[in-house]
């Protein structure tokens, strides 16, 4: 499944066939438009990337009147990634939300990129059940609560948003990092920190993906660095019961048709007829 780099998909429908996906978990969306951060908002690192663009989305209602209705024409899970800088805000977003004929609901509790809101929510136990508790009691429709890497300890707000009544987490999010220009000795983001994605998170997503299916009992779904079949395995076998294609995308644009067939790939490899049996079955040392 594509996340958030994907947008709402309309790009990518011109390389791919957006049926051969098994959902769409949209960019963060908000209950009003937002214009996001000024430029430059990304910088390419070592095997990754950094971005602070801010939640940049054209808001709810845009989405439901334009993308929605383009989205539906496809044979896809939608999934909408709902971003706020308040409890209120969550709260009167989801209920638009909960009217929509969408397949779920992403609880954007993790970027590090906004100044007021997602990061406070999402770093702790009380600050996850407070958000996720009064977020449920609007949503009928399945709920994933996107967890922050920048903690000391993934699973308490993991367990936050078990008790607060989630139906899934999603980890993990962008590493809160930074990159400076040695000759203007400024950094190279105009926010001066960013979102640190791509392969090179990926050791730490999957040993907190591990962390946090062993603490919880509600499905993980795995993201952080995800190029190919065989990243999405280590995800799987660490706990992950489903996973998701962010920076990727930006590398190639079928990078999650490409994670399909390597998945397949290894079934047969491994004469697997059930790619669930897989799932938490790393023997540790």
């Amino acid at each position: 499944m594509p996340h958030g780099t994907f947008g709402y998909g309309r790009e990518f429908a011109q390389f791919i066939d957006l049926n051969q996906l098994g959902g769409i978990c949209t960019k963060g969306t908000s209950l009003k438009p937002r214009a996001g951060n000024k430029p430059p908002r990304v910088y390419e690192t070592t095997a990754g990337m950094l971005n602070a663009i801010g939640l940049q989305n054209p808001g709810v209602e845009f989405f439901m009147n334009n993308d929605l209705p383009w989205l539906k024409k496809y044979d896809t899970a939608i999934i909408v990634n709902a971003c706020g800088s308040s409890i209120d805000e969550y709260v009167e977003l989801c209920k638009v939300l909960n009217t929509l004929d969408i397949d779920g609901v992403e609880l954007n509790l993790s970027c590090p990129n906004v100044k007021a809101g997602c990061l406070a929510f999402g770093t702790t136990y009380e600050g996850v059940k407070e958000v996720t508790s009064q977020v449920r009691k609007v949503l009928d429709k399945p709920l994933i609560v996107k967890l922050t890497p920048n903690v000391t300890d993934i699973t308490q707000p993991a367990k936050g948003a078990e008790d607060a009544g989630a139906d899934g987490v999603s980890l993990i999010n962008t590493l809160l990092g930074m990159s400076i220009d040695i000759h203007k000795k400024r950094p190279h983001l105009a926010n001066n920190t960013g979102g640190l994605s791509g392969p090179a998170i990926k050791p730490v997503a999957v040993r907190m993906v591990y962390q946090v299916a062993q603490a919880i009992k509600i499905p993980v779904l795995g993201l952080g660095g995800i190029t190919t079949g065989e990243d999405a395995i280590e995800f799987m076998l660490a706990g992950a019961q489903a996973v998701s294609v962010g920076t990727g995308n930006f590398i190639t644009p079928d990078t999650s048709i490409k994670v399909v067939e390597g998945i397949k790939k290894y079934m047969e490899q491994y004469n697997i007829e059930d790619i669930n049996s897989i799932v938490g079955t790393v023997q540790m040392n």
